[in-house]
């Protein structure tokens, strides 16, 4: 499913995005891939050391940023699909919120997976879970806004 000749939604529509948690184009960002599943995403990510916030664990903020923009992502594809477009619209973060439900393992490859909850004509309300070795470490939940002409985010990942 994320093997590395297929192309990850991001690399598909955002391929020049320099965007720090999704942007193919930031040679220090995350790079997350994500890929389509039935109503939602899918991604594997192998955290590196500089990701940590203590010896052998994830740093709060860095699984924040991947379950955004992986849920963001989520968002955009759906209404891409529900509007039958080729593209998806430009969307951003209205809010979003994550648990740490337990410490997330460094050294280990990370699940996340995400899927629309509610599903509205310019707006998408996302779950997210990201999973280590079969266990649940962060779950979490967002809104995400298509926006139009006139916003900074318009038309950032051409």
């Amino acid at each position: 499913m994320s093997g590395d000749a297929e192309l990850s939604v991001q690399e598909e529509f955002a391929p020049n995005s320099t965007c720090f948690g999704c942007g193919p184009a930031n040679t220090k960002g995350l790079k997350i891939r994500s890929f389509r599943i039935e109503n939602g995403l899918y991604m594997e990510f192998n955290p590196e050391k500089h990701h940590q916030a203590f010896p052998g664990m994830v740093n709060g903020g860095i699984l924040g940023a991947l379950l955004d923009c992986h849920g963001n992502w989520t968002a955009a594809l759906a209404l891409m699909e529900n509007e039958g477009s080729a593209t998806p619209p430009c969307t951003v973060t209205a809010s979003y919120s994550v648990s740490l439900r337990r410490p997330t393992p460094n050294d280990k490859v990370l699940k996340i997976t995400s899927e629309i909850v509610e599903l509205g004509t310019d707006r998408a309300k996302v779950k997210m879970i990201l999973v280590c070795e079969g266990k649940i470490c962060v779950t979490g939940e967002g809104l995400f806004v298509a926006v139009t002409e006139g916003h900074p985010a318009y038309h950032r990942w051409n």
